[in-house]
């Protein structure tokens, strides 16, 4: 799903961001995806897409063997 219209930025766009780069504040993810730096529309989204995006890594590295089983 599209998060900011603006800048083309897509959930999945943010959640690879996270997982990759690490990256897990707004600030952040504005300053790597341009996201909520233009209208501003999409700040609420984006940063529930990249809490969520946050916990499921912290999930995955506090249990590593659960995603694989």
């Amino acid at each position: 799903m599209y998060v900011c219209l603006c800048h083309s930025v897509t959930d999945t766009d943010i959640r690879r961001l996270v997982r990759t780069e690490g990256v897990c504040t707004m600030r952040e993810l504005s300053r790597e995806l341009g996201v909520a730096t233009q209208c501003g529309k999409c700040g609420r989204c984006a940063r529930e897409v990249l809490r969520e995006a946050v916990d499921e890594v912290r999930n995955d590295a506090v249990c590593p063997g659960l995603m694989a089983a």
